[in-house]
């Protein structure tokens, strides 16, 4: 300990020197006027600056932004308190606003001392009190707490380039890993008023949905698929700087209703460690509001929009706007004066088009930021524009199907804990004949009564019977639908028929009067 003094302090004469200005320091300050102790303090200041080989670089708690308290410096207290806190003799704790654990930091005035690459650091967690009376409307002024870096002057560069860039770039995954992740949910366009209080664009809540991939009822090959893109997304951000790409990802969940889109979207959450923004695009006034919504999101984030087909009426705008071009070329209206516009048409000018969310996905404004996946969901893929779930919009297609046999096996696990089981060869041959959601097969396995909790084999038959119902409805229902499209081409053929009836005996009549 004594060699780390020396090596931090320099030279014995230097300091036995200073311990004698302080010796006599009292005597000077009680008898010295005012300029010379000025000038003793500024001078015994660059004294000690000038012999001592150690820098000192400070980091303050509040930035140029007052209200606001330094990424940097969250990042250093973070890094303290998972890299150097068990090395402290004085610690505090506290249960930070967005925290989902107990945080343990450095107090004040504790030396906490770091190596990188063989260069020994000194930290000092300290606050400065301001003893003047005025009161500061700005955060921070009457108690100004920073963090000390001493350092020797020999290790500058390293400090600066390398030392700095880890320090940040460790702290800030460690506060990623122990925040509480978010459910955000968009507020309506306009409602919102930062100089009355307002709430900001977003509105949120804790994310706390268990589902897993683990839980997750789906085919494992096509499971572990998705599992290896999200992972080659989150580390790939050099990759996508290299190829010139926003570092985004999109990606299309479409299928039947409760196959666990949903839950696919909570699964890939809970793994990546995302918060989720869920964007209900009906609240959105105007592209301008959707770009402001686009900029308001962080990184390490999973953009979802629901029921996207049913969202706002993408589709027929399109198809609105080329059918009004092509009346106008066939001759419709040609007034060419200006008309007042409609409520209609207003409502319509407020709303989201095709061309604004195009733009959200893959435009200028979808760089701004990084690592965000941005996910699409709909019950009817084929009645989505082409142009808005093509590659490099919505990169990865996911198809949530029915139960099958693999997925029912994940489910029975963790519904009923059972892995094997002699009805499983009859269940299989049924969700092989049979369509049904994991949502439906899940409720059957859920244990509602004692009687069932304690019976793994009662929730089982009642699957069985349940796909075997759902298996005569099916056929029942399949039935009907031949029968009425057998109708209806027995209807079409006796119209048909009648038709060429009609048309032989008009042609018969005009060739006798004819004659």
């Amino acid at each position: 300990m004594a060699e780390v003094v020396v090596e931090k302090w320099g030279l014995a004469p230097v300091w036995s020197a200073l311990a004698s200005l302080v010796f006599l320091w009292p005597v000077l300050n009680n008898y010295a006027p005012a300029g010379l102790r000025q000038w003793l303090t500024t001078f015994a200041e660059r004294l000690a600056t000038y012999l001592s080989p150690y820098l000192h670089l400070t980091i303050s708690e509040y930035g140029q932004e007052r209200f606001r308290r330094s990424d940097f410096y969250l990042a250093v207290e973070a890094y303290l308190s998972h890299a150097c806190a068990r090395r402290a003799r004085k610690l505090r704790a506290d249960l930070g606003k967005d925290a989902r654990a107990l945080q343990v930091s450095v107090d004040d005035d504790q030396e906490v001392i770091d190596s990188f690459r063989g260069a020994t650091l000194w930290w000092y967690p300290s606050k400065k009190t301001n003893r003047s009376n005025v009161f500061s409307f700005y955060p921070g002024e009457d108690e100004r707490h920073f963090y000390k870096l001493v350092f020797h002057r020999r290790h500058r560069d390293l400090v600066l380039d390398d030392y700095l860039p880890h320090v940040l770039a460790e702290g800030r995954a460690v506060t990623v890993s122990n925040r509480q992740r978010r459910l955000f949910t968009n507020n309506a366009s306009g409602s919102s008023n930062p100089y009355r209080g307002g709430k900001g664009v977003w509105s949120h809540v804790p994310f706390e949905h268990p589902a897993t991939f683990d839980t997750l009822a789906m085919d494992p090959d096509q499971k572990e698929a998705i599992i290896d893109d999200l992972t080659a997304f989150r580390d790939s951000k050099a990759y996508y700087s290299k190829v010139g790409k926003a570092w985004k990802r999109g990606y299309l969940l479409h299928g039947p209703p409760g196959t666990g889109k949903s839950t696919m979207i909570a699964a890939m959450a809970n793994f990546l460690e995302y918060d989720v923004y869920d964007l209900e695009l009906t609240a959105v006034k105007s592209n301008t509001d959707l770009r402001k919504l686009y900029i308001e999101t962080t990184g390490k984030s999973i953009i979802v929009i629901e029921d996207i087909d049913c969202s706002v009426d993408l589709t027929g705008k399109r198809k609105k706007a080329s059918d009004d071009k092509k009346a106008s070329s066939d001759g419709g209206d040609g007034d060419d004066k200006p008309k007042l516009p409609t409520d209609e048409a207003k409502d319509e000018a407020s709303k989201v088009t095709l061309s604004g969310l195009l733009n959200f996905i893959d435009g200028l404004w979808s760089a701004c930021g990084g690592e965000r996946i941005i996910i699409f969901t709909t019950n009817h893929k084929e009645k989505l524009d082409p142009a808005l779930i093509r590659r490099g919009r919505m990169d990865v297609h996911i198809e949530m199907s029915y139960c099958r046999f693999e997925a029912f096996k994940v489910l029975a696990k963790n519904y009923l804990g059972v892995e094997q089981h002699e009805l499983f060869g009859e269940i299989r041959r049924l969700l092989e004949e049979t369509d049904m959601s994991p949502a439906d097969v899940a409720e059957n396995l859920m244990p509602m009564s004692k009687r069932k909790k304690r019976d793994p084999d009662a929730c089982l038959a009642g699957l069985i019977e349940a796909l075997n119902k759902a298996k005569e409805e099916a056929e029942a229902k399949e039935k009907e639908e031949a029968a009425e499209a057998k109708a209806a081409k027995e209807k079409e053929e006796a119209a048909v028929k009648d038709d060429d009836d009609e048309a032989g005996k008009s042609s018969s009549d005009k060739a006798n009067g004819t004659i």
